[in-house]
């Protein structure tokens, strides 16, 4: 059965009128990508009638390529104005592979293992039953010269490989198709050494030069990085034939099959009764010669009884059947509530009768188009807003990428369903502009948590200032969104009970420490900060946030570049002593003193990152690791001090203090 989102069950020809009374939803194909995947073996994406394998004509060579642009990612370790650490870097030939280590050439991205989801920031999935088993945790969109039929995809890995677990195609038609997917086996753990990784790909003649690789991060040890990407294939020549080849395939296909008629069920014509539709049930046909009359009387009088009796039937009523339908509605609803959204399409092609339970909106109150960002669409949207009457949490992070939502009907569906939006993730959304930020700030006023990640690359893009109508927000983030210093103050002063906030890479015109000032004043119950790579940022900025006493996870990394931090850590540590999570990655002003100060006052912290801190010695390392009880994670990576001599000695007391250390130096 096509899985697909059909407002109405299907109606016979007579109840028309009846029909077109009814508000019927959109066709939105959930599954119209499966069905191609499953067709790989008779065609693909061009339909078993396609004859592009057996046309000469329609065949050219065979070409490796690389990365000839980036059209999109979730997020990098660098920031965009640098060559280092960037998404850029995968563009052209591998320049590092084979090498293993850590080189600024790659492509690394924000976070590595399970770490993040156990810090006091960590967010709960909405509508989390749509998860894949091995969800994507990042992701980035290349782009190639020349259009192939994929024969072979290379991703060449050189530090901490083993994160890939899905890469996509984007074809002529405009879909995208998943051309491999990893299992729990795939992400065995591999050999710390540079790969190239060339998984085998689902057999296919669909033409492509996009691809999407998509990344899961529980598993690494350490940040991945990327130094290339290659797609292999055959060329095809003639690609507008096969376009139109493929368009004429699509429009001949039925897009919707009818619902399965309900079996074992008496008909409702009144052509008889129980008896006589079991009878017809069972394909009751007396053989009729030329007594036949006298036959059937005597069947009827002596055998009949015996025959009913036999297949459960007697002259009265049936016994009564228990189906699914007859628990009660709060049941069958609680039932559904544990369904992804793309089952809870399927059962309403079922019937009637699990239509009406399957669009019920306390099923729709909680909505995650982000596991479906490859199918997600404006018509999608419409007939979301039919159902979700009383929507509460709204994620349509990476939707959009390729014009799929328009912002048009992103405005219509948060006009009609966002004035009761508590929690509202758009993360790289790449279809929001001016208005619809304009839109969210003027309806959405009941937001406690607006997610805007990698929204804004370029500041005149998007204009925030209607954001400064929201008063009740208790997490912001804005990771990579570029804004202007006034608006953030001015949001911040707004909002007393932000909890949660996140300006990693917020960009060069934001000052640090006039933002730390104003959450030190309008702030005070803040519990989370993350200020990675943020730009002026002083030791003046760092005793404001030591009056920040609710504070329980600190990022500091790549931000604080002066010579010296004065008291402004030890302040910090000794009036946020709930302090569980605290990185200082690169801060080249950590002395020896602040890292004393780190184990006396850091009783509490669970994960410490002093990667490349200049000062530190083993002694010092031994210091915390014994006066940090609660110590998981402890990150020395290149710090010049630790000496090759001392990564024994550092393994013997990850073991003893159960603390995983990394200490790469490569």
């Amino acid at each position: 059965m096509s899985l697909l989102a059909y407002g109405e069950p299907a109606q016979s020809s007579d109840t028309d009128s009846t029909a077109a009374e009814a508000e019927a939803d959109v066709l939105v194909d959930f599954t119209a990508m499966l069905q191609r995947q499953r067709q790989g073996d008779c065609g693909g994406w061009f339909g078993c009638d396609s004859k592009m394998q057996s046309a000469q004509s329609d065949q050219g060579y065979y070409l490796e390529q690389y990365v000839l642009g980036v059209l999109d990612f979730s997020s990098q370790y660098g920031i965009d104005y640098s060559i280092s650490y960037t998404a850029t870097n995968v563009i052209g030939r591998p320049t590092k592979f084979p090498a293993y280590g850590d080189y600024p050439e790659t492509f690394p991205m924000r976070t590595y293992g399970d770490w993040w989801q156990r810090a006091p920031s960590a967010t709960r999935e909405i509508q989390p039953q749509n998860l894949p088993k091995l969800e994507t945790h990042d992701y980035v969109v290349v782009y190639f010269e020349e259009f192939v039929v994929p024969t072979e995809v290379a991703i060449f890995e050189t530090f901490n490989p083993g994160a890939v677990v899905r890469i996509w195609a984007y074809g002529l038609t405009k879909h995208w198709t998943c051309l491999w997917e990893a299992t729990e086996s795939d992400l065995a753990r591999p050999p710390l050494d540079s790969r190239r990784f060339a998984p085998a790909l689902k057999k296919t003649t669909m033409v492509t030069k996009t691809l999407r690789i998509d990344f899961n991060h529980s598993r690494l040890n350490y940040y991945t990085e990327i130094d290339a990407i290659m797609l292999c294939g055959r060329t095809v020549s003639k690609t507008q034939n096969l376009l139109a080849k493929q368009q004429r395939t699509q429009q001949s296909r039925t897009l919707l099959s009818p619902p399965p008629e309900v079996k074992d069920s008496p008909p409702s014509d009144g052509s008889g009764g129980p008896i006589s539709y079991k009878l017809r049930t069972l394909k009751f046909q007396p053989n009729c010669g030329e007594d036949g009359a006298s036959k059937l009387h005597e069947f009827i009088n002596n055998d009949l009884s015996q025959f009913l009796a036999d297949n459960c039937v007697d002259g009265g009523e049936r016994p009564p059947q228990i189906c699914l339908t007859d628990l009660p509605f709060e049941i069958l609803l609680r039932i559904l509530s544990y369904l992804d959204l793309k089952s809870l399409f399927r059962v309403g092609q079922v019937s009637r009768t699990f239509y009406d339970i399957s669009t019920h909106p306390l099923l729709y109150a909680e909505i995650s188009l982000k596991s479906y960002w490859h199918v997600a669409s404006s018509e999608l949207l419409c007939t979301l807003a039919r159902r979700a009457t009383m929507l509460r949490k709204l994620d349509l992070s990476w939707c959009g990428g390729f014009g799929n939502v328009s912002p048009t009907e992103f405005k219509k569906f948060l006009t009609q369903r966002g004035d009761n939006l508590t929690h509202l993730r758009l993360n790289s959304c790449k279809f929001l502009n001016a208005s619809c930020i304009e839109n969210v700030g003027i309806v959405c006023d009941n937001l406690i948590e607006l997610s805007l990640r990698n929204c804004a690359t370029d500041p005149p893009l998007l204009n925030f200032s209607c954001l400064a109508n929201l008063k009740n927000l208790e997490r912001l983030d804005l990771f990579q969104t570029y804004f202007e210093t006034e608006l953030l103050l001015s949001m911040l002063e707004g909002n007393r009970k932000l909890k949660h906030l996140n300006l990693a890479f917020c960009g060069v015109s934001v000052n640090m420490d006039n933002v730390a000032a104003h959450l030190a004043t309008y702030n005070t119950q803040l519990i989370s900060l993350d200020l990675w790579k943020a730009h002026f940022l002083s030791a003046r900025g760092l005793q404001s946030l030591a009056r920040l006493h609710q504070l329980e996870e600190l990022d500091l990394g790549w931000c604080l570049r002066e010579a010296s931090l004065g008291d402004g850590l030890f302040q910090l540590l000794s009036n946020c002593p709930k302090l569980k999570k605290l990185f200082l990655s690169a801060v080249r002003g950590t002395t020896e003193r602040d890292l004393m100060h780190i184990a006396a006052l850091g009783k509490n912290l669970e994960q410490l990152d002093l990667m490349g801190i200049l000062n530190i010695t083993h002694e010092r390392v031994y210091d915390i690791l014994v006066h940090c009880p609660k110590l998981q994670l402890l990150d020395l990576s290149f710090c010049d001090n630790i000496m090759d001599r001392d990564f024994d000695v550092l393994a013997d007391w990850s073991r003893q203090f159960n603390v995983d250390m990394k200490s790469s130096r490569r």
